[in-house]
């Protein structure tokens, strides 16, 4: 008990994976719900999935703003606060009379997005480069349980109580995330902090590194291509493929349950392989699954279980790629871990919140997958092309 209330300890795994996985099932428990969400209010789909693509619109913003914050003020304070906001904003989501009211609580609950930051911070003070892309492929194979989760409970609540059980069940869980955050998250950043205007003198040789840049973009289009899934596949499974709620919320199980596989792979011979060459692995994995489901596709082969079962190993690239990304991103300047951390979730939500956006203004009743799935098939394109630029910037300098 006494290692639970010493504040000046680093925190138990258990805490930062419980931090980012409420994080996570914020995004995706009540997916299953939305098409139903939109009849219960009145509006058309496409306004209700602004609570997908517009909350990860203002989550990149938070994390470009939270990174330097933290750095400034510690993890700990921050985090408390961003669990505060995000109580508050949950219970306006269940109780808000109208479409307008709940997104706008909606976007208020991107607030705990922060944590993904906050999380991935603090692996890295504690942990160097190398040693932290391991970490994190562990915290985050034990996060990516929660969203897997997560749909499948979610689609079980919507049919057994309604879309609003999902939101009640979010603010459990913040009450007692909030609980262990407060006990357990001791203060990982140095005395004092990094000022401001520390940060800011620094930020150009941040932003001038193409190192930062290769591992940032390729992070962002590995992401991107999920964000564009999360925007399209509520339409596509019970549109296209006519899935119930329930049938949909195992669907969503599969890309989560593959990005658990990815990040214990990582978390086992990220420190081995190198984080470069993990990344190259891991997107190639996840373009390589793409192509499978276009051919498919245009081969009149479209069915539920090939489309979600090649996103299931997209998710298993993701899995590999993502916490080596992260890591390496946040090595350029080790001092700036957090400002770096929010810099890039910033270009990974930003650029996911436009593809959602965009894949779900792509798709309609004659659509089929197909247009979904070549966005996704552009976005793992991208992240094979950044991580190539930092293997060839390598070359060039001679490391």
């Amino acid at each position: 008990m006494r290692r639970f209330l010493n504040r000046s300890q680093p925190p138990h795994i258990v805490t930062l994976v419980l931090m980012a996985g409420l994080a996570a099932l914020s995004l995706n428990i009540f997916l299953p719900s939305l098409p139903g969400m939109a009849v219960y209010y009145g509006v058309e789909y496409h306004f209700m999935q602004l609570s997908v693509s517009a909350y990860l619109a203002v989550s990149a913003l938070l994390q470009l703003l939270v990174g330097p914050i933290s750095d400034r003020f510690g993890r700990r304070r921050v985090a408390l606060a961003v669990l505060g906001l995000f109580l508050v904003a949950t219970l306006g989501t269940l109780f808000a009379p109208t479409a307008q009211l709940f997104l706008a609580f909606r976007l208020l609950q991107a607030v705990i997005a922060a944590n993904f930051v906050i999380s991935r911070a603090v692996v890295r003070d504690m942990v160097p480069a190398d040693e932290a892309a391991s970490m994190i492929g562990y915290v985050t194979m034990g996060m990516s349980l929660v969203p897997m989760i997560g749909p499948v409970i979610g689609g079980a609540l919507d049919e057994a109580f309604g879309w609003h059980a999902n939101f009640t069940l979010l603010a459990i869980l913040g009450v007692v995330v909030t609980a262990l955050v407060w006990a357990d998250l001791g203060e990982t950043t140095r005395a004092g902090g990094v000022s401001f205007a520390q940060q800011l003198r620094s930020y150009p040789e941040l932003l001038r590194s193409q190192r930062f840049w290769g591992y940032s973009l390729s992070a962002a289009f590995a992401s991107g291509l999920f964000f564009a899934y999360l925007g399209g596949a509520p339409f596509v499974g019970t549109t296209v493929y006519g899935l119930s709620p329930s049938q949909l919320g195992y669907y969503f199980a599969l890309p989560a349950l593959g990005y658990a596989v990815g990040n214990f792979v990582s978390g086992r011979f990220a420190s081995r392989m190198g984080i470069d060459r993990m990344v190259l692995a891991g997107t190639l994995a996840a373009t390589a699954a793409l192509l499978v489901a276009v051919t498919a596709n245009l081969l009149g082969a479209g069915h539920p279980l090939m489309f979600f079962s090649m996103v299931g190993v997209t998710g298993f690239g993701n899995g590999l790629a993502l916490p080596s990304a992260n890591a390496g991103m946040m090595s350029v300047r080790p001092e700036l871990a957090g400002t770096a951390s929010g810099l890039g979730a910033t270009l990974t939500v930003g650029g996911g919140a436009a593809l959602s956006a965009v894949s779900g203004a792509l798709l309609g009743p004659d659509t089929g997958a197909l247009p979904l799935i070549l966005l996704m098939l552009a976005s793992s394109l991208a992240s094979v092309s950044a991580i190539a630029w930092v293997f060839r910037r390598r070359r060039q300098l001679g490391v």
